[in-house]
């Protein structure tokens, strides 16, 4: 009895030891599928936080990668206007323009597109990092300084030979539009260079005409300036709308019209040029083009002269330009253009041993017409 007993005890020990072995497991498998469920849970979270994460990531790379490309332009315009005022110091401090000129002449042999544009150069990684808007917001501020300080300086030059201030705006107007002419025509003659020398390493490309503006555009310094100031001047020499004594000679005004075409050369790189505005004198006056200047007659509708010619991009004005109005004193002034002379290599005659009959007419007398008497 006592054995049955201790037998039963028994059974009932390891009844009791199963269920708690069954209860551990349950927990245990319970735990895991919490665990599990807990995972799943927090994978799902990262990759949504991953895929919102993205999209964020991206926007922040854009708005790094125009705040960069903005600082790029800013720097680059920068660095313009400090290469254009080292030029403008250096332009200062260079000596009389008859030394320049000779030197100009020795360098233009060495500097001139046909002789040194064979020579492929590696393009300078400073220019062909400029970008065509910081490049044209360097031109225009070139302009706008030629206008404020460069032709206030050549005015204060022609002033010490000339008395009257409309000869002197004239005459600085004129050397302006010679100059975009001049330049324009240089361009022209340039670009025709450049195509012929890349034309054998770029047979069959469709990328010809860039490679073109490329190269001059990391070229310009190739620019012969100072012959495009000789035809200038040559042009002014035989221009008939300047009246001026004999003394001023149009080469005091040689580092003015070297900026101007330097600055119209460049202009002519950018895509689209600029370009000056066509003027005439007694012409209507256009408020959009043209600001009048402080002397004028504000009421009058024609223009009298120009000061200074707008700046165009297509038909679109960028800068105005400056002009004088006087009503009534384009039609006083037109007159046989009579001290007007075309500078030529001959000797020039003193104005006191000059007699009236030459000074007012430069064609022979016409022959006498005898009055017949009325009947």
């Amino acid at each position: 009895m006592a054995a049955e007993e201790e037998i039963n005890q028994l059974k009932k020990q390891l009844k009791s030891l199963q269920a708690q072995e069954e209860t551990r497991h349950r927990n245990s498998e319970s735990r895991r599928s919490e665990a599990s469920k807990s995972e799943r849970r927090v994978s799902s979270k990262r990759t949504s936080d991953a895929r919102t994460s993205e999209p964020r990531s991206q926007e922040v790379m854009s708005d790094y990668g125009k705040q960069l490309q903005t600082l790029k332009d800013e720097i680059a315009v920068l660095s313009a206007e400090k290469a254009g005022l080292q030029g403008r110091s250096t332009r200062s401090r260079s000596p009389s323009p008859s030394r320049s000129r000779s030197r100009s002449r020795s360098h233009s042999r060495s500097n001139s597109p046909c002789t040194t544009v064979a020579k492929i150069r590696s393009p300078s990684p400073n220019r062909s990092k400029i970008s065509s808007v910081a490049r044209k917001a360097a031109l225009l501020s070139r302009f706008s300084d030629a206008y404020s300080q460069a032709r206030l300086d050549a005015q204060c030059l022609l002033r010490r030979c000339l008395d009257r201030a409309e000869t002197v705006q004239r005459i600085i107007y004129i050397a302006t539009v010679e100059a975009f002419h001049v330049a324009k025509m240089a361009f022209r003659h340039f670009k025709i260079r450049v195509r012929k020398m890349l034309t054998p390493s770029h047979v069959g490309s469709n990328d010809f005409e860039s490679a073109v503006m490329d190269y001059i555009i990391c070229h310009l310094d190739l620019y012969d300036s100072q012959s495009s100031v000789n035809d200038v001047i040559r042009a002014m020499n035989v221009n008939p709308k300047i009246s001026f004594p004999p003394e001023v000679d149009f080469c005091l005004l040689h580092d003015f019209i070297q900026e101007i075409c330097c600055i119209a050369f460049a202009m002519q790189s950018l895509d689209p040029p600029l370009d000056i505005a066509f003027g005439a004198d007694g012409e209507v006056f256009n408020d959009c083009k043209y600001r009048r200047s402080y002397d004028s007659d504000f009421t009058a509708p024609l223009v009298f002269y120009h000061v200074w010619p707008a700046l165009m991009e297509n038909d679109c004005v960028i800068m105005k330009g400056e002009a004088v109005t006087k009503r009534g004193a384009f039609w006083s002034s037109v007159r046989p253009i009579t001290r007007c002379r075309s500078r030529s290599l001959s000797p020039v005659c003193p104005r006191n041993r000059i007699g009236l009959s030459t000074m007012s007419r430069s064609r022979s007398p016409s022959p006498i017409r005898c009055t017949l008497p009325r009947y």
